[in-house]
């Protein structure tokens, strides 16, 4: 990655770490149910990046500072894998086993669904 793109990267970054930390705040996880944001954006961050993927594919040239704006800065900041780990365990062992688990395997199940209805539908619209 070259350095002209750092400043992509710092504005997405930036505009997505602003969005989380206003949706945490907005919404709080509070261990004993689940956690809504972590999976809404997780799954929004998949959503866009399979998006982003796919239309790249697609175009002969997409524009430079897209992946980096977009997939690194903006998805990098608004989503996180860790904090779906934490909040997971979290549930687990403040007394909610199913919860944690359940929440745990469905995030990454949802994902990867929508993951393939986003490129699949992308597909179909380049089509």
């Amino acid at each position: 990655m070259h350095n002209r793109f750092l400043p992509a990267i710092f504005l997405g970054g930036l505009a997505g770490g602003l969005a989380r930390a206003a949706l945490e705040q907005a919404w709080p996880a509070d261990g004993h149910s689940w956690p809504w944001v972590t999976f809404a954006v997780n799954l929004a961050g998949t959503a866009i990046l399979a998006s982003l993927f796919r239309l790249a594919q697609r175009r002969p040239a997409p524009p430079a500072y897209l992946g980096p704006l977009v997939g690194i800065g903006l998805c990098g900041a608004l989503t996180t894998f860790s904090t779906l780990q934490l909040e997971s365990v979290v549930l687990v062992h403040g007394g909610h086993p199913v919860l944690g688990v359940t929440y745990g395997l469905g995030c990454i199940a949802a994902g990867l669904l929508i993951a393939g209805a986003v490129s699949a539908l992308v597909n179909r619209r380049a089509s």
